[in-house]
């Protein structure tokens, strides 16, 4: 669902490419300004492994850890249709994972040290996570909205250079567009119900709005990597061309549904594109680096996840078939 236009940019690109075979790389780059797929096997840039590797791992945690706040509604959600809808776009999710961690260790990582990372803290993941859903609304704004974010992000890097990755986010997004309906559907039901319903989902939308903001990443003027992500087809948009085609896709949208954007320097400019409030980057490093509202718990619920379900990664691993359970 989530992406990858969150990642750090905290590194500088200076001599990166030292120490590369001159022209290999040259080759290299040639194949990929031709639009050639990189596969696993072929000779690549140590940045360029680096640099994908972080990504589509850190991909893979946000789809695992974004189940956590949607999951949490499933059985209260209103009514059992959307309990089932709800159910079945979690595991979607969490399907997504599997998907990204299988591409992430075509480049050399394991699954294991991937994992580990993620309930370490080493690596990262989508910051907007980090947030309560507090309401049902919540629910839906992140179902409508970031899953928005994402599908405008995995629809660019679907195209990419790197062809294991390329084909996940094909199905991905492909899946990703029935929960954007999904999400849609919930969003219209608040808007044109009750006042109450009206005045829930504008709380929601109200707090989601900054997170969402954060979602696209860094502006380009202060992203380090962003001229050779791109020039090697790492990442095929900014972090604000994709903020600005977000704005210009889902704003009309909400607009129509009556509900206000909390940001009062939002417009339309001759030009086409939107003025905005700038985001608070402070506050994004802040919620990536660990302090947000619900970082030590979402890492919590993957440490016990990953501690219940020792036993059965053993039990996979043994020889022994009268292997049993700790708790049987």
């Amino acid at each position: 669902m989530y992406g990858n236009a969150y990642i750090d940019t905290t590194e500088k690109p200076a001599g990166i490419l030292e120490g590369e075979d001159p022209q290999r790389l040259q080759e290299f780059e040639a194949r990929v300004a031709r639009g050639e797929k990189i596969e696993p096997k072929d000779w690549m840039p140590r940045e360029y492994r680096k640099q994908l590797i972080r990504m589509i791992e850190q991909h893979g945690h946000s789809e695992i850890i974004g189940a956590l706040p949607e999951g949490t509604w499933i059985t209260r959600a209103p009514g059992f249709k959307r309990k089932l809808a709800l159910m079945a776009k979690v595991q979607d999710e969490v399907g997504h994972a599997q998907l990204l961690y299988s591409a992430a260790e075509t480049l050399g990582k394991t699954r294991e040290a991937m994992i580990n990372d993620l309930i370490t803290g080493k690596s990262k993941y989508s910051n907007v996570f980090n947030y309560p859903a507090y309401t049902w609304a919540d629910a839906c704004i992140i179902a409508w909205l970031i899953d928005a974010g994402a599908i405008i992000n995995q629809v660019a890097n679907a195209k990419g250079s790197y062809g294991p990755y390329g084909r996940a986010l094909d199905r991905i997004c492909t899946e990703e567009s029935f929960h954007l309906k999904y999400g849609h559907d919930n969003v219209v039901t608040l808007a044109t119900g009750t006042p109450k319903q009206r005045e829930m989902v504008q709380a929601a939308l109200t707090r989601w709005w900054p997170p969402i903001m954060h979602f696209f990443g860094p502006s380009d003027k202060i992203s380090s990597h962003t001229e050779i992500l791109m020039r090697w087809k790492v990442k095929m948009a900014t972090n604000d061309d994709m903020r600005q085609q977000f704005l210009n896709m889902y704003v009309p949208k909400i607009w129509d549904l009556g509900l206000n954007v909390p940001d009062v320097n939002l417009k339309k400019n001759e030009d086409g594109k939107w003025d905005y409030t700038e985001p608070d980057w402070e506050e994004f490093k802040r919620v990536i680096n660990g302090g947000g509202p619900c970082n030590a718990e979402r890492l919590a619920v993957r440490r016990m996840a990953e501690e219940r379900g020792r036993w059965v990664r053993n039990a996979l691993n043994t020889s022994d078939a009268k292997y049993v359970a700790p708790f049987a």
